[in-house]
């Protein structure tokens, strides 16, 4: 493919989150990114059987459904590391449309993989190495994103099609006076693919603060009260509309793209004013230092303000530490913002780093501390020059703050699910493990992590915050309340990067995994992964059998009903979509 944009390093330069960098890293956002080399073919010449002419390279696939646009493009996922030539990709324009597209790829042998942002690193739409013959991406942006609010409901609502992005459902929301509590970094995200993944900010609510009506402190599927989706009615694939008090609903609100949301329908709250503030100089041995330590801690800044993210850029000892706090009236010190992405000094990466980002790339993987210190320095720097180390503004202008300008790094991580009085015993033993092995590893010579490590906490889906009948929490969220430890309402999200192709980096990720499952299990803590990030780690991610059939669909049974864990979520999707066309070969790995 040709760059399409200034490429020096042997990754994009979209722009690089200098310093926003570990944030946008972790949580990284891919934007409207348009495949090259579309070449488009007239649906309604197609037959059955015959070339696609145009230059196309791969089968023309037979009796399309006329009027439905449909091209060959390129695909790449967030990290670079699943990266095709060519794959059909359509772009219906109706919910009608789409259940046209299930009924003809049932048809014909056809699976259809809903694509929005692009915004991931995992095989859930398309699989590094399949073929992709019988296989159409359904651009959900171009025309299924509508957004209306429905203010004067009760509770307030929000309906949008699969492709509205964050940024157009919170706009659409702030013009009515109202929010949403916990919100991802990455506006760019479509509502859809948000939703197949329980998608998070890191927002807990601040001392004497209580959940306010029509808001959540854990995933994004906890907010929705409707949904329609295309499945089998026994017949044929057909909408059907799920409501929140329907337990048929539960699997589908986290449903990794095993079935086709066409519509949403999502509550909200009054919105609020929140402030944000960058701290630099806090030692990472002192912020996190383990439970009831004292000093400038992550566990004290949560407790005193709710919402806390840590930064800590690869082989340096000072994390950026945002701290987010409900805040009516603006601080003097604070400045106010009036839109989101308010980094700017991030949008770009620094000659400085891109030198270094590019010779650790081309072999030269001992530049890694180096690297993280530049980072860290424009981090600083930065910050002051916009004096953007505290401002002010509206929930989603404070929250949003990664652009689609970010390295492209791969992620692992997860989970723990634990009490909020366990965060800093967690956050602790987790660092200092991870010092550890970095330490040791660089005593040999070798660097196999060279991207930041991202910590946050958010809430877990907790029932009380639906404000319409409801059946319960999405049934594989990873932020799905236990019932057997209803003390446990946090849950602690770590997180480690590292640029794509650097040696031993996942044989590192994999003892990582393997420390966190063996180290967060038992009477104080569960693990469970970040669906969209990388997990089951073996030779390379999400290769690891043993935890793809075992370790992962357990940690959906352990402590919750047998009428209502994984194995039933399982049996849901194959009910709704028994000929498996929302699928491929690694989604029937882990749900065949």
């Amino acid at each position: 493919m040709p760059k399409t944009d200034d490429t020096t390093t042997g990754l994009s330069r979209r722009g690089f989150l200098t310093a926003a960098g570990a944030g946008a890293l972790a949580v990284g956002a891919v934007g409207a990114w348009t495949p090259v080399y579309a070449l488009p073919l007239d649906t309604g010449s197609l037959g059955s059987s015959g070339s696609a002419g145009g230059g196309a390279t791969l089968p023309a696939p037979p009796n399309f459904p006329s009027g439905i646009d449909l091209a060959q493009q390129a695909y790449e996922n967030w990290s670079k590391e699943i990266v095709l030539d060519a794959v059909w990709t359509c772009s219906p324009k109706t919910p009608g449309d789409v259940v046209r597209l299930a009924n003809w790829a049932h048809a014909n042998g056809y699976t259809l993989r809903p694509r929005g942002a692009q915004h991931g690193w995992t095989p859930l739409t398309v699989v590094k190495g399949a073929s992709v013959d019988k296989v159409i991406l359904v651009d959900t942006i171009k025309h299924l994103n509508g957004v209306s609010v429905n203010k004067g409901g009760s509770p307030a609502t929000v309906t949008a099609g699969p492709g509205a992005t964050l940024d157009d459902i919170t706009t659409a929301l702030q013009a009515q006076g109202l929010g949403w509590a916990n919100l991802p970094a990455p506006g760019v995200l479509t509502i859809g693919g948000t939703l197949a993944v329980d998608a998070h900010g890191a927002a807990l609510p601040g001392p004497g603060q209580s959940t306010a009506p029509g808001h959540t402190y854990g995933s994004l599927s906890n907010l929705v009260t409707s949904l329609t989706a295309v499945v089998w009615n026994g017949t044929e694939y057909a909408e059907k509309t799920y409501l929140r008090s329907d337990p048929q609903i539960k699997p589908l609100l986290t449903a990794l793209g095993r079935t086709f949301i066409t519509s949403v329908t999502m509550q909200a709250g009054p919105n609020f004013r929140m402030r944000c503030q960058s701290y630099t100089g806090i030692d990472w041995k002192e912020m996190f230092g383990p439970k009831g330590a004292s000093g400038k801690t992550f566990e004290s800044y949560v407790a005193q303000n709710g919402g806390v993210e840590a930064i800590w850029y690869p082989f340096t000892t000072k994390p950026w530490l945002k701290v987010w706090s409900v805040a009516p009236s603006k601080p003097a010190e604070s400045r106010e913002v009036t839109g989101p992405y308010n980094y700017t000094f991030s949008d770009n990466l620094p000659v400085a780093v891109t030198d270094l980002l590019g010779k650790m790339n081309s072999g030269a993987p001992g530049i890694a501390p180096l690297f993280g210190q530049t980072m860290y320095a424009t981090t600083v720097a930065g910050l002051a020059v916009t004096n953007s180390s505290d401002i002010w503004g509206w929930s989603k202008d404070v929250q949003f703050y990664i652009k689609p300008t970010t390295l492209r790094l791969t992620e692992g991580g997860g989970a723990v699910i634990t009490k909020r009085e366990n965060i800093g015993q967690v956050i602790h033993d987790f660092t200092t493990w991870f010092n550890d092995r970095i330490e040791f590893y660089k005593a040999k010579g070798q660097y196999p992590l060279n991207g930041p490590v991202e910590i946050r906490c958010c809430g877990l889906d907790q029932g009380a915050d639906v404000l319409v009948p409801s059946a319960g929490a999405p049934t594989i969220s990873a932020m799905r309340p236990r019932p057997d430890h209803p003390e446990w309402d946090t849950a602690i999200w770590l997180n480690v990067l590292g640029v794509p192709g650097t040696p031993g980096m996942f044989e590192f990720y994999q003892e990582m995994e393997q420390w966190m499952r063996s180290h967060y299990s038992g009477n104080d803590y569960t693990f469970r992964p970040e669906w969209s990030k990388g997990w089951a780690f073996g030779p390379n991610p999400y290769t690891n059998g043993g935890i793809i059939t075992g370790a992962l669909p357990q940690s959906y049974r352990d402590g919750l009903p047998t009428n209502d864990n994984w194995d039933t979520a399982h049996a849901a999707y194959n009910e709704l979509d028994p000929h498996h066309i929302y699928s491929n070969s690694f989604m029937d790995q882990l749900l065949p």
